[in-house]
């Protein structure tokens, strides 16, 4: 039988990650994965350019059932400390908007390096393993898998949720998880896009592909500011992709589509200046027109000029964008 002082159970970015801390400390680590290559879920990230850290990361911005583990987790490893490791490797990079850093070439960079830690570290790589046990006998994990046990003083199980299936996401470190008494916290999508009725689908399609800078609150007061993307399914974009892990359903959200002027000071001010200026042709100077036209199709937005439209209309129609 062969022995680990660690086994982890996952070769994503989390697993890779851990291994080559605790190889590094002298530890005998082997990683198993069921699929064909390790990180395949970091080459998704960033639209295939790895997001692999934040300059402003901040444990208030985690959610979780217990917000300690993130404060103690970013204190003892920070984003410097990455970016060091990143740099160490010559990987060159790039900041995007609020602080992204995303590589200049590819997120394969970032699996290279991660495998590359490991490889310095001694750590084992056991790639299409299946396991079909698990056991905990005398404080010695037991791991059934591809016809052989292998043991190891400390089991971690870092196999992902259940996004990406298609990429071999699987219930399985949640059964483990259950088998040695942890409780497990009800599932949910999270950082997703928001679908539409067919109703509003139909009206909304001419929309599809546009991005607008928004400010988006959900009903627990939590609000982002960024891009809000129409889609031919929804709405979509780091908006709504943030507010998503915030929203529960029968909830509604809160869209300013003018996130950048008092628009009811700007009202006032056109109207002073420019009476004979339609409602419609103001607003087309700070959002789409096949928005504004849209809206209009909506009933969203009164077909007036300024000097038709009295200031209870505005904050009236205020509350509808």
């Amino acid at each position: 039988m062969e022995k680990f002082d660690v086994i982890i159970i996952g070769a994503g970015a989390a697993g890779l990650f851990c291994a080559a801390n605790a190889g590094q400390k002298g530890l005998k680590v082997l990683i198993l994965d069921n699929g064909k290559k390790a990180g395949r879920k970091i080459l998704m990230f960033g639209g295939g350019l790895c997001n692999f850290t934040n300059l402003y990361i901040d444990p208030n911005a985690y959610i979780s059932t217990n917000p300690h583990f993130c404060k103690s987790a970013l204190a003892r490893f920070t984003q410097w400390d990455f970016i060091e490791l990143v740099q160490k490797h010559h990987i060159p990079y790039h900041e995007k908007t609020l602080g992204q850093l995303f590589c200049d070439n590819s997120a394969q960079d970032i699996v290279d390096l991660l495998l590359t830690e490991c490889k310095v570290a001694g750590v084992s790589l056991l790639l299409q393993s299946e396991i079909t046990q698990i056991k905990k006998i005398d404080n010695k994990f037991l791991v059934y898998v591809n016809e052989k046990i292998i043991s190891s003083n400390a089991l971690i199980v870092a196999s992902g949720g259940l996004s990406m299936p298609k990429l071999g996401a699987t219930p399985f470190g949640y059964r483990i998880a259950e088998q040695f008494g942890h409780t497990i916290q009800p599932t949910r999508a999270a950082l997703v896009p928001f679908t539409l009725h067919k109703e509003l689908l139909d009206v909304l399609h001419t929309l599809s592909g546009i991005a607008i800078p928004v400010k988006i609150s959900s009903q627990n007061a939590m609000t982002f500011q960024e891009n809000l993307l129409f889609t031919h399914r929804g709405l979509s974009g780091p908006a709504i992709l943030q507010i998503s892990s915030y929203w529960q359903p029968g909830e509604h959200i809160s869209i300013n589509l003018f996130p950048n002027i008092n628009l009811i000071d700007c009202l006032i001010h056109e109207q002073t200046i420019h009476p004979n200026l339609s409602l419609k042709n103001l607003l087309t100077k700070y959002v789409p027109k096949r928005l504004i036209e849209t809206l209009q199709v909506l009933k969203k937005i009164p077909d007036n000029s300024l000097k038709q439209l009295n200031m209870k209309q505005a904050l009236l129609n205020k509350s509808n964008f």
